[in-house]
């Protein structure tokens, strides 16, 4: 497979992760961070950062924009809920494990 097609297989398969997450609102983003230590501001941040690296100047807003399908804000209004005490204990005991994953990826000298 050429690289344009990868690109072009892979911006498919993120575009419908997007529309996936968008149409279920339901799924928090504690539970996401906790099942797959990523979410939907997860997304957000290395959206922007792939677009940095290709010298496309877009804040952390828009980027959320593009996730969420609506400003962030309005997003939380409507679709957020509270983390229960269990939810926020999970998020807590996995943060050492999610830093340890994002300064691996930071020392392999990985871009996207």
């Amino acid at each position: 497979m050429d690289n344009a097609t990868r690109t072009e297989i892979e911006a498919a398969v993120f575009r419908r992760l997007r529309d996936h997450l968008q149409a279920h609102p339901d799924v928090q983003n504690i539970d996401l961070m906790n099942l797959a230590d990523f979410c939907r501001n997860c997304l957000a941040k290395w959206y922007r950062a792939s677009a940095e690296t290709r010298g496309v100047e877009i804040d952390y807003d828009e980027a959320r924009e593009i996730v969420y399908g609506m400003p962030y804000g309005e997003y939380k209004d409507k679709h957020q809920k509270e983390a229960a005490p269990e939810q926020k204990a999970a998020f807590q005991a996995g943060e050492a494990r999610r830093a340890e994953h994002e300064k691996a990826l930071e020392e392999s000298g990985k871009v996207y």
